[in-house]
């Protein structure tokens, strides 16, 4: 089996603690080659770590001729620079999220890595997530009827002082967390790409920068299910990650369960519109033969690296024999404009002095 030889551009938390940590743990098809940080001290260490070669300037990797792909995990506001000069030189890449900060941005990484035949894969590895694959699933297999709306959340309370905090860096709750809950169910909404109306509204409550902590986000289209998502700081008790609600039953999910309940409308009491009251001043009252389902995530399984794995799974497979990416720019065109249109309605608000 070939073994892909790696670069990675960062050592923070990504860099390191999702790409470093799962990238060892597959010697048979990736090896770190190199690794570039500003701060020689996380240079050794990915040193000693990996047993690979390190720099404090992220260009020396674009001159190795050795690398297969090049991982961009530096801060949110050099992706798109560095992407582009990552392609440029004849590398495939691997970026993290978010890929851009503009859909304009994205046309043009797109634009670049087909004239270089390169590929451009992004790192939205919750796509694979258990729990949203699941719900995908009862959601394809009908039982729920027509859906009429999906309700995602991924909120917690915390205070947050970093600098994913600051516009200026590409922070924010929408482009830091939002993206993997944005690429989930934009795909429920739509995998055709059509893009949604949107209405959205920021709020600064936890955080310490200039970036909101606090969104409500509203998709929508005709023909379409309406999207609700809530990414928050300052949700002390969230209930749920996912909501759907359909015409013949609903489902909800907590990030290891998902319970759906339904019935079959063949099955249910035929019934006919009546104009006259009804008797005994009644509420219109039934019994329908609704069935419940329950799936539960297995108890031994580690989500991250599961989901780490089928991204660099599918990654390798892209590389090694041609086979399309799962996660495609296309798509994330479509959230990087999302996200461009959150900010425009938002561009005049602001945090509030402390």
């Amino acid at each position: 089996m070939r073994v892909l030889r790696v670069g990675i551009i960062g050592q923070g938390r990504s860099g390191r603690d999702i790409h470093g940590e799962y990238l060892k743990t597959v010697p048979d098809r990736f090896k770190i080659v190199m690794v570039a940080d500003t701060l020689k001290d996380r240079c050794r260490l990915a040193e000693k770590e990996y047993g690979c070669q390190s720099t404090t300037d992220w260009r020396d990797l674009l001159q190795r001729r050795d690398l297969d792909v090049i991982v961009n995990a530096a801060p949110s506001h050099l992706h798109v620079p560095m992407t582009q000069h990552i392609l440029r030189s004849g590398h495939h890449v691997l970026c993290e999220k978010p890929l851009a900060q503009r859909a304009s941005q994205v046309d043009r990484l797109i634009a670049t890595a087909k004239k270089h035949r390169r590929m451009l894969a992004i790192f939205q590895q919750s796509r694979f997530s258990p729990v949203y694959e699941q719900v995908g699933k009862v959601i394809d297999s009908g039982v729920l009827g027509r859906i009429v709306m999906i309700k995602a959340n991924t909120s917690g309370f915390a205070r947050r002082w970093d600098w994913q905090t600051l516009r200026e860096y590409g922070g924010g709750s929408l482009p830091n967390t939002g993206p993997h809950v944005l690429d989930q169910v934009l795909m429920l909404f739509d995998p055709k790409l059509s893009m949604p109306e949107v209405w959205c509204r920021f709020d600064w409550v936890n955080t310490f920068g200039d970036a909101e902590d606090h969104v409500k986000l509203l998709l929508s289209g005709r023909g379409k299910p309406s999207i609700d998502v809530e990414v928050s700081c300052c949700s002390a008790y969230p209930l749920y990650n996912y909501q759907v609600y359909g015409s013949c039953g609903g489902l909800t999910a907590t990030g290891t369960e998902v319970k759906w309940t339904y019935f079959d409308p063949k099955q249910a009491p035929r019934r006919r519109l009546i104009r006259t009251p009804l008797p005994g001043r009644a509420y219109c009252s039934e019994k329908l033969p609704w069935q419940e389902e329950r799936w539960e995530q297995p108890k031994d399984l580690n989500v991250w690296p599961y989901m780490c794995g089928r991204l660099y799974g599918n990654l390798y497979d892209a590389i090694t024999t041609g086979a399309p990416l799962a996660i495609t720019p296309q798509q994330v065109r479509r959230q990087i404009a999302v996200i461009e249109e959150c900010q425009r309605q938002n561009r005049h608000a602001g945090p509030r002095k402390r």
